[in-house]
């Protein structure tokens, strides 16, 4: 709570531009955590700073943009991202290898999966845009649709417990929780999707 306490500060002093940068920032890999950054912005609403409905749309803005970036990043520079310093601190070259294993394996629900998935979002998205694996309306969308989900959460979830710590820290966990959850379904339907696919490829090229 003590990092959600100074980015509280640090947003009612600042505004939503404030908001939009530290989102920014997370998209880019920076150990900020988004979900604690969308709650903060919630709070500050509830506080009177700012209107929550605009907060979420300033909200779905910083985390579709700086999603986008690091895809156009990985998409411009291929393969070479990997020598660039600071992306290499987020994406090795083993997680980059991992990172198209599970692409292999999931294909481009990965990237649908990956929002529910702390820690694993720049990665998968630099690595969809260097490897030219999706276009970038495609990824836009299913980025978009998981970002409907999560990103209302986060800031009505701050809006609602502005005024009682207690309960908010309790529900920020149940929050993680759930998303959790909610990628992990994910993932089950996109690997019972694979299975059945490869079945019934394996079924047509082998009728008999």
């Amino acid at each position: 709570m003590e990092l959600l306490e100074r980015l509280v500060t640090v947003f009612a002093e600042n505004g939503y531009l404030a908001v939009f940068i530290a989102l920014l920032l997370c998209g880019a890999g920076i150990p900020l955590p988004e979900d604690i950054t969308l709650v903060a912005g919630g709070v500050i609403a509830g506080l009177g700073y700012a209107n929550v409905h605009t907060m979420v749309g300033v909200g779905m803005a910083g985390v579709l943009v700086g999603d986008a970036g690091m895809f156009l990043l990985g998409h411009h520079f291929g393969a070479r991202i990997l020598k660039i310093r600071f992306v290499a601190r987020v994406l090795t070259p083993e997680r980059y290898a991992k990172v198209q294993e599970k692409f292999e394996r999931y294909g481009n629900r990965l990237m649908f999966i990956a929002r529910f998935l702390p820690g694993m979002r720049t990665a998968v998205f630099i690595t969809a845009g260097s490897t030219h694996r999706v276009s970038f309306l495609r990824f836009f969308l299913l980025d978009g649709f998981a970002a409907l989900i999560s990103v209302p959460l986060w800031v009505y979830l701050g809006y609602l417990g502005a005024d009682n710590h207690e309960w908010l820290a309790k529900w920020i966990h149940r929050g993680q929780n759930g998303l959790w959850l909610v990628g992990s379904v994910a993932l089950i339907v996109a690997l019972a999707l694979w299975w059945r696919r490869k079945r019934r490829v394996a079924c047509e090229s082998n009728p008999h």
